[in-house]
């Protein structure tokens, strides 16, 4: 286990001058799953996953262990921070948009030990908190964005939920893993690894839409999807001033000015079916393959 610093403590404002909050609050982007290589790549850490995918995708080190957490910075540049701002957030920017990544390295059971001291310590509302993780009962490779829920039986949602005073006002992006086979075990289940061919693509467009668009388009965007396949167009970029807003393979410059994005939405409708026909295999979350696992950290 990491050594984890302490928290930072945070400056005494002067009771001669006000302090006014000119910095906009980011939003914080949590992926639940448990530390260490034992759990990497497993069902259970697809939360862990997902938030590496945004990181590497928008450039952001992931370096820094604060809170009981990793967490994400980077792209202060961006947007003109001063070292003041640094030194209040530790963060990036999707977009135009400030963000905090953080995987708690708490265990699973305890994630909202890290999670509620972040908000607590930045102030973040709960509507600007989105919580990645695995979920049982939804088929495999599925995603669903919702604004608000209970844990649904998932302990680190629970964990969460509890440290936020008990508000479930908060969105959450559930990734499916589907049920276990015949009789085995959900826990066991939850904790064996996924095929490690490929690195999760999936999702980081619609991550992109709520912050940039709004939970309403990202959620008709997401949960109309069949899988999360179907989210994954590499054709496309996710530049400031594109019609058509979608992104790149990772390792591309997401902000290139030389691309050649649809015109419209039925072009790119079409460009999607041409390119459907002549890959036979998309990007996809991995395939289940077999392994053994124990309890712990569930």
């Amino acid at each position: 286990m990491p050594h984890f610093s302490s928290v930072p403590s945070a400056t005494t404002a002067s009771t001669d001058t006000p302090v006014v909050e000119t910095t906009p609050k980011p939003w914080l982007l949590v992926g639940l799953g448990n530390p260490g290589k034992k759990y990497q790549g497993t069902r259970h850490n697809v939360g862990f996953e997902m938030v590496d995918t945004v990181a590497e995708a928008e450039g952001i080190s992931m370096s820094t262990v604060c809170f009981k957490a990793l967490f994400g910075k980077g792209g202060y540049d961006k947007l003109g921070f001063d070292e003041e701002d640094i030194r209040r957030y530790i963060r990036g920017c999707i977009g135009n948009v400030p963000v905090m990544l953080a995987k708690p390295q708490t265990f699973m059971n305890l994630s909202g030990e890290s999670v509620g001291s972040i908000v607590s310590y930045y102030k973040i509302p709960l509507k600007q908190v989105l919580v990645i993780y695995d979920d049982l009962d939804l088929p495999f490779a599925k995603l669903r964005l919702l604004p608000k829920g209970g844990h649904g039986g998932h302990n680190g949602m629970r964990s969460v939920i509890d440290r936020f005073k008990g508000s479930h006002d908060f969105p959450r992006l559930r990734i499916g893993i589907g049920r276990p086979p015949g009789k085995m075990d959900p826990i066991n289940f939850v904790i064996r690894p996924f095929n490690r061919q490929e690195r999760e693509e999936d999702g980081l467009e619609a991550i992109r839409i709520l912050l940039l668009e709004g939970f309403n388009k990202s959620a008709t965007f997401v949960n109309s999807a069949k899988t999360l396949e179907q989210l994954v167009n590499p054709q496309h970029c996710f530049k400031k001033r594109c019609s058509h807003k979608s992104f790149k393979p990772r390792g591309q410059n997401l902000w290139s000015e030389d691309h050649s994005c649809p015109s419209n939405f039925k072009e790119a409708k079409q460009l999607k079916s041409a390119l459907k026909k002549k890959r036979s295999v998309g990007i996809s979350v991995r395939n289940l393959v077999g392994g053994k696992g124990s309890e712990k950290g569930n």
